[in-house]
């Protein structure tokens, strides 16, 4: 059993409280759009937003990481979190559609933020510790999952307008988000990667095969989610007739799903190693895809998100894991910027296009069409493995 820092401990309590916006956004979201927007292809923008603000904002955060320190970017974050669930609440009792889209996109703003509690968790362990904090720091996903979805339904009706008081809710709890944060104890610089040097040039860090094997594992791990989660509330309740009570269920069991693996993933990375984690993502992925083309029914619906969340975590904690192999200290921030950009980039452009491809197309155009994503990145994971044996094999003539 390892002995966690004070740190790690912390955010995983902030993070499990700060995590709970992205499972209510992604729970009524799409039903709230639908009720609001212009059109129905328009019913999942507020949700795609909340990706795109995460897309945005995620470097600059970063490089404020690293002029100003961890602490006070984590205090502000939860502080954007609190006004973005104002703006919410205030958008839907005014029936504002494209306010309630501006909200979300500041919410996705809070949450690039909270993205990097795994990255300041992982700098205060050991570098052969760090899947583990990362992971751990993810286990906050697993109290999100059950707490979002229901503060939703347990203050709807208490705003007036439906789920403004949800809203008004979750802007308390980023309130005890900025206070927890002010106990986080800044990391010395020389571990945090604050040193005056820059590293490597950007040419040979992209010439790294680790290096795009763990930004396109996580990236293709967030797009691939993204896009059919995005899609799975609407689909359910309003296309298929399910149920709210049943589709609540199911994105709760999905994230459930997301985080539940990290109490082991990080111990699979010490026993199997990062590429057969990766591996076995690759495999829940193709499963998931497989039982949610098999039918529409709410089994169907639950069993493919809950394979769908375990790829997710393995994918997401195995290319996080492997990131901190490729860098040096003083490229720390470089690097996790260039990581954060490409993987919420990405997952925003399939957050985006879920609801127009759910609209135009159907459901099966939404499983299937993430088949070519999982292909390049089997490709690129082989590419870094060969590269992999080709340098232990040169190593004893070195």
């Amino acid at each position: 059993m390892l002995r966690l820092p004070t740190n790690v401990w912390l955010l995983m309590v902030c993070g499990a409280i700060a995590m709970c916006g992205a499972p209510m956004m992604v729970f009524v979201g799409g039903i709230v759009g639908a009720g609001l927007a212009p059109q129905a292809s328009l019913a999942t923008l507020p949700l795609a937003m909340m990706v795109v603000g995460t897309a945005t904002v995620i470097v600059p955060v970063t490089l404020l990481m690293q002029r100003f320190g961890r602490k006070i970017i984590l205090i502000s974050g939860a502080l954007t979190g609190g006004l973005a669930s104002l703006g919410l609440a205030f958008s839907l009792h005014a029936g504002s559609f494209w306010g309630f889209v501006s909200a979300a996109f500041l919410l996705g703003a809070n949450l690039a933020v909270v993205q990097q509690y795994r990255f300041a968790a992982m700098e205060s362990v050991p570098v052969v510790q760090a899947g583990h904090a990362a992971a751990r720091v993810l286990l906050g996903g697993l109290v999100a999952a059950i707490v979002g979805p229901e503060l939703a339904v347990r203050f709807k009706s208490a705003g007036g307008a439906e789920f403004v008081g949800s809203f008004i809710a979750l802007a308390s709890l980023y309130a005890v988000v900025a206070a927890l944060l002010c106990c986080y104890r800044m990391v010395p610089a020389a571990k945090a990667g604050g040193e005056n040097r820059q590293g490597r040039p950007w040419g040979e860090l992209l010439r790294l095969p680790a290096l795009w094997a763990a930004i396109v594992s996580a990236a293709v791990g967030y797009a691939m989610m993204s896009f059919i989660m995005t899609a799975t509330p609407v689909s359910m309740h309003l296309h298929f007739g399910h149920s709210l009570e049943d589709t609540k269920w199911v994105i709760q069991s999905h994230i459930l799903a997301m985080f539940i693996p990290s109490f082991f993933s990080g111990a699979l990375i010490a026993r199997w190693g990062v590429f057969r984690l990766l591996i076995a993502g690759v495999v829940a992925y193709l499963v998931s895809m497989m039982v949610a083309s098999s039918g529409q029914g709410v089994v169907q619906f639950w069993l493919a998100l809950i394979f769908l969340g375990i790829g997710w975590n393995f994918l997401f904690v195995g290319g996080t894991a492997l990131l901190p192999s490729v860098y040096r200290h003083q490229e720390q921030y470089r690097v996790q910027a260039l990581n954060e950009f490409c993987v919420f980039g990405v997952q925003a452009t399939a957050a985006l296009s879920s609801g127009w491809v759910a609209h135009r197309f159907g459901w099966d155009a939404i499983v299937w069409g993430c088949l070519p994503l999982l292909v390049f990145h089997i490709g690129v994971i082989l590419l870094w493995q060969r590269d992999q044996s080709q340098t232990k094999c040169e190593s004893p003539s070195a």
